[in-house]
């Protein structure tokens, strides 16, 4: 680029300049010849901004695109706490089996995997926002040497239904 090219703030400043010189010249000029620089003017001016159609234009544009952003974002926000639960549930239901096999015996309920070691807390169900599990208690023996019949499964608490699998977050 050239040392003599105008840009941004000095590109406006020449342009204000040349309207305001212009303007001076015009004073004692004919009618049509003011008509002419008023346009040249108008001309200059319409380089500076953007009429109001324009705006309008623009900001519908922005506005659909925000609205299809916002969807997306929302259907993410579900799937993200869709694969939380899962991710929950695989967990507590692991740390049910290992408390069985290790200690013979079916937990009674969540909080004896926590006091046992195999949890570090009861999660929270990430689509009620609270650790209300519904627990399943069946007299399913593991193995042969079990003693006590308790926990066996885990499901959410939730009545909704997920709208990806179309099932109910309660029977995963």
């Amino acid at each position: 680029m050239t040392q003599n090219m105008l840009t941004g703030r000095k590109f406006v400043s020449f342009l204000k300049s040349a309207i305001t010189a212009s303007a001076d010249r015009t004073s004692g000029q004919t009618p049509q010849r003011v008509h002419r620089t008023n346009s040249k003017r108008r001309r200059i001016m319409r380089v500076l901004g953007f009429t109001m159609l324009e705006l309008m234009v623009v900001i519908a544009i922005i506005m659909i695109l925000l609205g299809l952003a916002a969807g997306k974002y929302q259907r993410s926000i579900m799937r993200s706490h869709e694969a939380v639960l899962k991710q929950d549930l695989r967990v507590m239901r692991d740390a049910i089996q290992q408390f069985t096999l290790d200690k013979e015996a079916a937990p009674q309920s969540l909080d004896d995997l926590v006091s046992a070691g195999y949890l570090r807390q009861v999660p929270r169900d990430p689509i009620t926002d609270r650790a209300d599990w519904v627990t399943v208690t069946e007299d399913v023996l593991l193995s042969p040497e079990q003693s006590t019949v308790g926990l066996s499964d885990v499901h959410s608490a939730s009545n909704e239904i997920s709208p990806f699998e179309n099932t109910a977050y309660s029977t995963w």
